[in-house]
């Protein structure tokens, strides 16, 4: 009979896992596909090579890579500590509520000091609002994931009222803040594109992770909590005080993708400024198996399906939602497939114990 059997899966097994996800997420939608009339294989073709057939397009995916490489990171660094951080949209927003004021007020600065001033304010801003569930984790022990993600809908109110407030355009009256300065807009790498500072932000986020991961004593003590926390407590560790600093960090990596948008994008601050950045920075994570390549690269897949889906959308009719179809299935994919790190499947008779 088949059964369950504990294993540490070697690491080629570990590299497979998110192919093999991705492939049986294809297989899962391929019947959603059909049913929407279009051809597998074109819309395929369509989603996942035809961004990559030209400049423009394949400039696209990057940009919308910049905010899933941000989210993707910040929830893999809290999760690689076993801080089950399901926060980052919210903190997202908070980096954009801070990044919308500041590139206001900062008036009369060179752009040199304005840009540096708003990233820092944006990490500062999402890293505070990371705050509050790690200290009901650690002082409590309120489960974070009900915090952090109860705290998504909290901060989208407080952008509401913002917008429809103190901060409503009150020439047109549409919901969003004030134009920035253009000294706090984000210059751009590439010409005559939309692909901002924020990508480069985004890719230091990664070599930080790394880094603080792979090559520093504070990525020692996050492993050791990740792994078990009263094992990481008699071996000396201050797992509160790491947790707190794990908050802080994912929460400032995640709003850094808030002043992306804001700064690079749109330039003052709209209620949808997100389309679910966080929460996709969760598929981004898991299926970048919480290192920072495999994050790079699932944040790029993703802004490829991104990109994908409306170039299908134009070209087949498909639903422009398949893409987030594809995604929360592959999510759940991933997630399955996680388990064949610890466990394998067996065929054999089970030993009855006396």
């Amino acid at each position: 009979m088949l059964r369950l059997e504990r294993w540490e899966a070697p690491p080629w097994v570990k590299v497979l896992i998110p192919l093999t996800a991705v492939a049986v997420t294809l297989i899962l939608v391929a019947g959603l596909v059909l049913l929407s009339g279009a051809g597998l294989a074109e819309t395929y073709y369509f989603f996942f090579l035809k961004p990559l057939s030209s400049r423009t397009s394949l400039i696209e995916v990057l940009v919308k890579s910049t905010p899933l490489l941000l989210t993707g990171a910040g929830v893999a660094f809290a999760f690689y500590a076993g801080y089950w951080n399901i926060g980052a949209e919210g903190q997202l927003y908070a980096g954009a509520v801070a990044a919308a004021w500041l590139g206001v007020v900062l008036k009369g600065l060179p752009a040199v000091a304005v840009i540096p001033l708003i990233l820092l304010g944006a990490a500062l801003a999402g890293g505070l609002w990371a705050l509050p569930p790690a200290w009901l984790k650690t002082r409590l022990g309120v489960d974070e994931v009900v915090t952090t993600l109860l705290l998504n809908s909290v901060m989208l109110f407080f952008v509401s009222a913002l917008l429809n407030g103190p901060w409503r355009d009150p020439v047109t009256s549409w919901p969003q803040s004030p134009t920035l300065l253009e000294t706090a807009q984000f210059p751009r790498i590439l010409a005559r594109s939309r692909l901002h500072l924020g990508f480069l932000v985004a890719l230091a986020a990664l070599v930080f992770f790394w880094w603080i991961t792979g090559r520093s004593s504070f990525g020692l003590k996050m492993r050791a909590v990740g792994q078990g926390k009263e094992a990481a407590r008699f071996m000396g560790v201050h797992v509160d005080a790491v947790v707190f600093k794990v908050a802080l960090i994912s929460g400032a990596i995640a709003g850094l993708a808030g002043a992306g948008e804001v700064s690079g994008i749109h330039y003052h601050l709209i209620e949808a400024i997100s389309p679910g950045y966080g929460y996709s920075g969760i598929v981004v994570a898991t299926l970048g198996s919480l290192h920072p390549l495999g994050v790079g690269l699932a944040g790029a897949f993703l802004g490829l399906i991104a990109t994908g889906s409306q170039t299908a959308s134009r070209a087949l009719s498909v639903p422009t939602y398949l893409g987030d179809v594809i995604q929360a299935a592959l999510l759940l994919t991933t997630l399955a497939m996680l388990l064949l790190r610890r466990y394998r499947i067996r065929w054999g008779r089970m030993v009855e114990t006396p």
